[in-house]
């Protein structure tokens, strides 16, 4: 399964690291950041529960960059 969100992020610079972050998660099949757009889509892995994953993103995320944003 693929979805995209809304987020919030400063520069391109920290778009780059919040997808670094999504990839990394557990559940996370791919990730890509559009800065321009401000959106994040991401590819699930099967048999896991998307809301459950993004929660783990948003907190992967905020690891490296504590004031982005992913409207959930």
């Amino acid at each position: 399964m693929k979805k995209t969100y809304k987020i919030e992020v400063d520069c391109a610079n920290c778009a780059n690291k919040m997808e670094e972050a999504a990839k990394k998660t557990e559940g996370v099949e791919d990730a890509s950041v559009n800065f321009m757009m401000l959106k994040m889509t991401v590819s699930f892995k099967e048999g896991y529960e998307h809301k459950d994953v993004m929660k783990q993103v948003l907190k992967n995320c905020k690891k490296v960059e504590d004031d982005c944003e992913i409207y959930i």
